[in-house]
Order: C-alpha cells, then structure tokens, then sequence
C-alpha cells in the first residue's frame, strides 16, 4: 500500500492513527515497539465493486507513538476470518502467518504481525493490545487470576499465558462477544481491550490501566524489593559517573564477545533503588516476563556482585567470572529447550548488566537498541514491583520464555533487517569535529552507521553539529580543549557514558601560525606543538585504556599535513609539529597493533573551503606568502599539483573512511596522501 496522506484515509483510520499516537506516547501504557491497535472500516472492492470490510492494524516491527498509515496492514476481513476453516490447532498455529499475505486488499501495507488474529477474529470495530506496566505487573502476580477478579469483578476477563497466534485470537473473540466484558488481562503478557468506536477503546484501555495502577498503589506493601543492603547504596552522581565510565568498555568486552555491541547507561532512580535491595538477586534470576521484555533484555541480566568501592582491578577479574558462568548458563538454558528445528543460538552474552551503587548498561547492535533494551528493563522493574507489592512476582516459565526467544516467526522478523552498514556499532571521536575536515568526516561517519562524539572548543557548536546528524542516538557533541588532560579525559569518559566505549579516533584538531624562524615566537610554536602534536598524544593516550579494555580492536588516525613532508616556506612550528604527528602515527601503529588498533595518518594538502584554520587569518597568511587573493587561495593550491583538483574536506573524510570500513583491514602505520598530488609531498 502507498503511503498516503491521513486527509485521504477513512475516518476510522484517521481515529486509529491518531488513538495510536496518543497511546504510544506514554510510558505508563506502553513501551516503544510495544502492542498494536486495529479499526475495522467498510469499503468498496475496486475489483468486485461490493462493499467489504477491511481490517487496519498495525504492522510487524512498528511503534505505536509515532505510527503512520505506511506502517498499517490492510486487510480483507472476510478472508481473514475464514482462514479458522483450515486452522489445524496450537501445535501448527505458525503457519497461519504465512497465511495473512493472501489476505491483503491491494498491496497489503507493511508486514502483519503475529498478533494480527487477536484484532481480526474480534467483531467489534476497534482493539487495542498495550503493555501497560501496571496492568503486566497483574499478569505476573502469583495469583493474577484473582487480583483481576477482585479489581473489576468480570468486567476484564482473564486469559492464562498463551504464546500470541490464532488461538489467543479465538480466545480474544469469545470474550468480546460478551457485552460486560471490556477487555482482558493476559497472563505473563498485557492487556486487551475492544469497543464499538475508536473513543470507547480507547477510554476502555485507559481505564483499565488507572484502575489497576490505583489499586497497585492503594494495597501494595511498604518495601516491596525488601531492605536496602548495607555497602549497595548509590554512589554520589559525581563518582557514580566516574566509576560507569571506568567499568563500561570492560562491560562492553563481556556484551560484545559473540558481536559488536553499543551501550547504553541508566542511573535513573528507580534502577538505583531496585539494585539497593535484598529481593535483586532473586528477582534478577527470575527474569522478565512479557514477550516484548525478554525479547530485549535476553532473559536475565548479568549482575556484577562486587563491593561498589571494590578497586576496578578486581572488578573486573571478578566481571570474568560471572561472565564465563553466565554463558555457560545460557548455554544450557539453550540446550535444555531447543529442538531439532529450533534456529542456531544467537549469542550467549548479556544485553543487561547490572551494577549496584552504580547502575544499568544496556547493549545493542545500535544505540537505539541498547536504550530500548534498557527502558524495557526499567518496565520489567515497575512490573516486578507491582506485583511484590500485592503478591509474589511469577514470570511465565523458562519453557515458553525459550518458545518465544527462539520462534521461527521471530527469527524470521530478525532476517528482514537491512544489512548493517559499514561503520554500525562504531563509536568515533572526531576532533575538531565542528568545522572544516573534522565536520566531513563526523558527517560522513555517520552516514555509515557510526556513532560520532563531535569534539571541538566550541560546546554550543558541537551540540548543533551533533543535532544535525540525528538524534543522541546517532550523535552527541562534547566541548573538549585537546591541551588539557582533565578536559580530554572528560571528553572521553562522555563519548563512553554515551555510547559504551570509543573504536575510531580522529585526531583532526588543529591550528596555526605562519612564520618564518625569526618570525615565530616560542608561544607560536607551543601552541601549535600543544593542540597538533601533544593533542594528537593526549587524546591518544587516554583512548588508549578503553580501546584495550574493549577487545574490539579499533582505529586511530592523525589528520596530519603534507607540510609533514614538503619544506613549505614561512611554516616552520605548523610543519614541524605535522611532522611529529606523523611520526608518531608509526610510533603507535608498533605499539598498539598487539591489541589489534590500527594507526595511520593522512596528508591534506591546504583545504580552504570550509576551514576554521583559514577563515581564522591562516588563509590571508599563506595568500600574501603566494602572492594571490585571500578567495584564488583554494585554485592556486589545486594548480600546483598533478591533478588539478581543489582538496576538499570530503576527500580527507573519504580517505578516513577507507581506512576505518573494513576496506583495509591490515593496513597500519601508513600516511595517506589526499594532496591531488603535491609532487614535492610524494611519500618516499
């Protein structure tokens, strides 16, 4: 189906449209990605020209808060319904969803999702499937069964955990046909509910989920996660910080060992107090419970039981412990519930780690992921403590947890994922990053699949930088001074509180003043030492512990200078200070290949355009050292070499990102000319 404006929808399509936003906007009804919503609209059939009833609902992967008509299947209702007809029962309920395609009206719209029986097979015109934290926390009470009873006395039913599929739509469509029933609290899952018009559902599932908040708050224990124990309360933020910072690459290690993996940290409250009590051992044993849960966050987290103020040496001989115990426990947990059609294991590492005083990191093959995975462990918190609170937290057994994990349905939901692209689940820090070549690059990082951490003096332009490449779940930006150690180790400690670590480094920082010896002052030649040189050393050396703690390998790259090689005139700190930077990109290829991080450089010749060096005075500098104008400055460069052609910041990204995409992966120590050929630069 194309994607159409919402003014040539029907009307109850509009009203789905609109429902599922406000719904999946808050928090407290559903997660992102979570549960769908259906309308059911009449329509003439273009190619019989009678009237028929479609079904809208929405598709498999989408979200409900910022669905749009592109992400709706659409349906023909009657041959839906009438698939009940061949439906062979639970054992071969799979292959119904090979069956929905046939069903489409048109092209269909996006894909339909397992769960598309539980709106068509119900008669009444709207549905809404939620994933309410409040409603979730009765669905996994011991005793959920009686507490929906007690709550609303028949008004919503109970359905006992049922993997979704026809036969959890068949249940739905026996309760709505009964006019006092509104809805349904499904085990271990969520909540239904159903109505005669998109307002009436939507205030049936409202309701629901009020009430059952109400009583959550109104009967639960004090305490319900038990005593806060002595030596897990929270660190103070400051430190807390600093302690995540020092520990995530080593997480991100323990999360990325089957594959490259993102992080994502949470402090928030209600992790910190949940990590604090004397139930957490228990209850992270137990895992989540709905679908929509576990499906993120595996089911268990890893919890790192050291002592907060433990040295981090010993957290992290202890970090491989618990590491190697929990996959072999995942391990077993995989062989002891897989069949012989049962899809080959996807990865034996945790998605969560827990880090009492500390707090949650979350992982993911992108930053999305890692959040989303993270959010969704902060629902399972608000569950567990719901129902601790009124009863005793009862996920659904490890059995079904498994069916779910490793449904053929869900794995071919996996398989429709687009590849990755090239620099996905790598984090860069480009210096200098909010002008000229740094800008291009972090541009060009991200347009394949990097995270970037945009670092320059300037914060306010390292945050729009930042925003202009996406959300911060693409981009953050940093204000760094690559002179200063605390500020450069600041810097780094947020590229790793955001993103989880750092694989790519862009030494790209620069400046300079022109002269000649009798020309340059000491203070000329420091700070062009200072910021190229001891910058490219600084930022280096302190990446350096995090590349080594993530067993990731990784990429280090000097945006060095033809100047490095080719005596220019009137240039003696700027070439000198390349030179050395140069230098080192060999000194660190030697050093740092044992831990797989690979170190080269690249020669630019002068790029004007776009350049903060050249717009800050260094452009009319070298202008009246060659005689031309201040704008022919970019021509004349490009008429002394053998090509022609005017160096651009994108050239240099480009020749960053064939050093960085798996293009050349054993290429280290090398400087890259991208002069378009200075013959008196020729590498020799």
């Amino acid at each position: 189906m194309t994607e159409t404006t919402h003014d040539d929808l029907p009307t109850g399509v509009r009203e789905l449209l609109a429902r599922s936003n406000r719904l999946g906007s808050d928090p407290t009804v559903t997660n992102y990605g979570g549960g769908n919503t259906s309308a059911k609209v009449r329509a003439t059939s273009p190619a019989t020209g009678q009237e028929i009833e479609l079904l809208y609902v929405k598709g498999s992967g989408g979200d409900l808060g910022t669905l749009r008509a592109g992400g709706l299947a659409v349906l023909e209702r009657d041959r839906l319904v009438s698939l009940d007809a061949v439906y062979r029962g639970v054992e071969h309920e799979d292959e119904m969803v090979g069956l929905f395609p046939y069903c489409s009206f048109g092209h269909g719209g996006a894909t339909p999702s397992i769960d598309t029986p539980m709106h068509g097979l119900v008669d009444l015109p709207h549905v809404d499937h939620l994933h309410p934290d409040a409603v979730i926390a009765l669905a996994c009470a011991a005793d959920g069964e009686e507490l929906v009873a007690k709550i609303w006395g028949g008004a919503v039913a109970w359905v006992p955990w049922q993997r979704p599929g026809w036969e959890l739509g068949r249940s739905m469509a026996e309760l709505s046909a009964d006019p006092d029933v509104i809805g349904a609290v499904l085990g271990g899952h969520g909540l239904t509910a159903w109505g005669s018009s998109s307002d009436e559902v939507e205030e049936r599932s409202l309701r629901i989920i009020r009430e059952a908040a109400a009583f959550l708050e109104r009967e639960s224990r004090d305490d319900p996660f038990g005593a806060v124990v002595p030596g897990r309360e929270a660190l103070p933020e400051a430190e807390r910080r600093a302690r995540a910072a020092a520990l995530f690459p080593h997480l991100r290690a323990v999360a990325s060992a089957d594959r490259r993996q993102v992080g994502h940290f949470t402090d928030s409250e209600a992790v910190l107090d949940f990590c604090s009590r004397e139930s957490l051992e228990r209850l992270v044993s137990l895992g989540t419970s709905c679908p929509d849960h576990f499906l993120r966050t595996k089911v268990r987290p890893l919890l790192l039981d050291t002592a907060v103020d433990a040295p981090v040496e010993e957290v992290v001989a202890r970090l491989g412990e618990l590491h190697a115990a929990y996959r072999e426990e995942y391990a077993a947990y995989y062989d002891r519930n897989a069949g012989p059609a049962t899809p080959a294991m996807r990865g034996a590492d945790p998605a969560i780690v827990l880090v009492p005083g500390v707090g949650m990191f979350s992982f993911g093959a992108d930053k999305q992921t890692a959040r989303v995975a993270g959010e969704f462990y902060v629902n399972a918190i608000h569950v567990m403590r719901g129902a601790e609170g009124v009863s005793t937290y009862a996920p659904v057994s490890e059995a079904d947890k498994f069916a779910v994990e490793y449904w053929q349905l869900e794995e071919d939901k996996l398989a429709r994922r687009p590849k990755p692209k090239a620099l996905a689940g790598k984090v860069a820090l480009v210096t200098g990053g909010a002008s000229g070549i740094g800008l291009a690059t972090a541009q060009l990082f991200a347009e394949h699949g990097a995270n970037v951490v945009v670092a320059d003096l300037d914060a306010e332009r390292c945050a729009s930088v930042a925003a202009d490449l996406g959300s911060t779940d693409v981009a953050v930006g940093v204000a760094l001074d690559v002179t200063d150690p605390d500020a450069v180790q600041a810097g780094v400690d947020a590229a790793v509180l955001a993103f989880g670590g750092v694989d790519l480094v862009v030494n790209n920082a620069g400046i300079t003043r022109a002269g000649s010896l009798a020309d340059t002052s000491l203070e000329d030649w420091d700070l062009q030492f200072s910021i190229m040189t001891r910058g490219s050393f600084l930022v280096s050396k302190v990446v350096e512990p995090v590349l080594r703690a993530q067993r990731l390998g990784g990429d280090i790259i000097n945006v060095c200078s033809k100047n490095a090689v080719f005596a220019g005139p009137n240039n003696v700190a700027y070439s000198s200070a390349k030179a050395a930077q140069a230098h080192m990109v060999r000194l660190l290829a030697a050093e740092l290949g044992e831990i797989g991080v690979r170190v080269n450089g690249i020669n630019p010749d002068g790029v004007v355009r776009g350049s903060g060096i050249f717009a800050g005075g260094w452009g009319a500098s070298r202008a009246e050292t060659y005689g031309v104008a201040e704008e022919d400055l970019g021509k004349y460069y490009a008429q002394r070499t053998v090509l022609k052609v005017e160096v651009l910041p994108e050239h240099i990204a480009s020749a960053a990102l064939a050093l960085t995409n798996g293009t050349l992966p054993i290429t280290t120590g090398l400087v890259v000319p991208v002069d378009s050929g200075v013959p008196q630069a020729f590498l020799r």
